[in-house]
């Protein structure tokens, strides 16, 4: 018989989000979970064990969770980047910024002169034209790189994408194209902008390569590098539409059931675009590992708000921009839920603007009447618009919210100058509003559309500032506390993985983000900067790379 050894981990702080016991000073583990925590003499006096002073001087967190992420952020770095921020991609190499259309167009004509074959497309993503002022970068600017190659440009926001002539007619997109999300110059003529992924999917041979070579394995284990890198240990991918497909399991269970992969991902499927039927995701549910969970659903309503595609209530957008786009047909969701409702099933929805709240807010009360869920634990995903009253019909159908924190930093000031105007900017991602109804709140990232980081999330709730230093929206700022919860036990209790995770508890898994520094002692602005030492998972640890 095989006996397990504990080991007993001292730490300059341990921070629980368990309210019997929030802090300590050393932590026991026996195998892959936790087995007790205090001091080391209040530990000494109950069990035999080995100390390890990895993490002496170090701060112990519970593991970040991201409950809404996606398998792509890792991905999307096999093709180009030209976001308007700097960013690092899975292999620490820093790619700057494109601040203005002459750097995304100086950014593609180095990687289209990299690529040897003429009829291969090239591919790029993280372009936002919004911060660009002046003109909107449309096909015609893609043109000036190649007007021979097909070009296929992802916005930042994933629900957009802007191509070059040479691709709208290598697919037949023109004038007669008759599809909403394509917009057209005064002749008629389509610009080059694709809203949404019934638009996006007409770029063709280019739009499958773009998102058919981030299913390679490699990307995968670079999501767990991503993830290490972040003190995150429980991912999600949110919206998979092939989740229930054995294959998919299989490639997935490979890499992340694997010793050495250091995080935990809970896939969701989209029925909206794959017709998985409760049964079908019923079954996928059994064939959940301890690392990778399977078996939830995740439903897209609406668009972007920095892309003009989400649904507004009025006034809608500013300058009498037309309303966004519909993604699912709202009149279809009650009868899309209702089996997965039924068979007890976990459902979230992504509702960026407040009339899409309203339409899943009407879905949940009439499945709840006809067939009372006491536990759901159903969670509007982004949540950015959403007002007070709509708060307290979420408390009152016991429904949570995953609030896009991030889109202060990375979009507040445009959202203040170009699309909802300095009111209504001031209540997005209302943390503060949501806490005071009692809804259960997580915060999020939405890597890649920005980058996979949890304190950066937490710093964004907690200061609320514009990238221009601006603090949009102060009454609704939370405390560090509050804003640590959310990332940790908050975003497990969303997943329904709150008795696994979430909390440095005895029984529970036993995965620590170790920070270097002290999150509840830092001045609240420093917080994004706090150095991620590294994570355990299991019981395993994991140090960054550049530790």
């Amino acid at each position: 018989m095989t006996v397990e050894v504990t080991t007993v981990y001292p730490a300059a702080a341990i921070y629980t989000m368990d309210p019997s016991q929030p802090t300590a000073s050393a932590v026991a583990v026996r195998g892959e979970r936790f087995l007790t925590l205090g001091s080391l003499d209040e530990i000494r006096s109950t069990t035999k064990f080995e100390i390890d002073n990895t993490f002496a001087d170090k701060i112990l967190l519970p593991g970040f969770v991201e409950a809404h992420s996606h398998g792509m952020a890792s991905g999307l770095w096999l093709h180009t980047y030209c976001g308007f921020f700097d960013r690092s991609d899975p292999d620490g190499k820093k790619w700057p910024g494109c601040k203005n259309i002459s750097d995304v167009i100086d950014r593609l004509r180095v990687a289209d002169d990299a690529i040897q074959d003429p009829n291969e497309p090239l591919l790029a993503w993280g372009l936002d034209p919004i911060y660009f002022s002046g003109e909107r970068l449309i096909g015609s600017h893609l043109d000036q790189v190649s007007s021979t190659r097909p070009i296929f440009v992802l916005h930042a926001s994933a629900h957009l994408a802007t191509v070059n002539s040479a691709l709208m007619r290598l697919e037949g997109i023109d004038a007669a194209t008759p599809m909403e999300g394509i917009p057209k110059d005064a002749e008629g003529n389509p610009v080059g902008e694709l809203q949404e992924p019934a638009a996006m999917s007409l770029a063709g041979s280019a739009f499958r390569s773009f998102f058919g070579r981030m299913k390679a394995q490699e990307t995968k284990w670079a999501l767990g590098r991503l993830a290490n890198k972040a003190g995150v240990t429980t991912l999600t991918d949110l919206g998979n539409p092939s989740s229930t497909s054995q294959t998919t399991i299989d490639e997935w269970r490979e890499v992340v059931d694997h010793n050495d992969f250091p995080a935990r991902i809970f896939i969701f499927d989209s029925p909206a675009m794959s017709q998985t039927t409760a049964t079908n995701l019923l079954a996928a549910r059994e064939k959940s590992s301890e690392k990778l969970r399977l078996g939830a659903v995740k439903v897209v309503l609406d668009g972007s708000i920095q892309g003009y595609t989400a649904r507004l209530r009025p006034p809608g957008y500013l300058n009498d921009r037309p309303n966004g786009i519909w993604v699912f047909p709202p009149e279809q969701l009650t009868e899309l839920l209702r089996p997965f409702h039924e068979d007890g099933l976990l459902i979230h929805v992504h509702c960026n603007g407040d009339e899409a709240v309203d339409v899943f807010l009407e879905s949940v009360e009439i499945l709840l009447s006809e067939s009372p869920q006491t536990d759901h634990r159903y969670t509007i995903q982004h949540c950015q618009l959403t007002s007070p009253e709509q708060y307290h019909r979420i408390a009152d159908l016991n429904m949570c919210v995953n609030l896009f924190s991030n889109h202060t930093w990375y979009w507040g000031d445009q959202h203040i100058a170009s699309t909802v105007g300095p009111d209504r900017a001031a209540r997005m991602n209302s943390a503060r509003t949501a806490l005071n109804a009692g809804v259960p709140i997580s915060m999020h990232c939405d890597a890649p559309v920005t980058p996979l980081g949890s304190l950066h999330v937490a710093w964004a709730a907690i200061n609320r500032k514009t990238a221009s230093g601006f603090v949009l929206g102060a009454e609704e700022q939370i405390s560090v506390e509050e804003a640590l919860h959310a990332i940790t036990l908050g975003a497990a209790y969303q997943l329904k993985m709150d008795s696994e995770i979430g909390s440095i508890t005895p029984g529970k898994f036993a995965d620590l983000a170790v920070l270097e520094d002290d999150p509840y002692k830092v001045d609240p602005n420093e917080l994004r900067n706090v150095p991620i030492w590294g994570t355990m998972l299991g019981g395993k640890i994991f140090p960054t790379e550049d530790t």
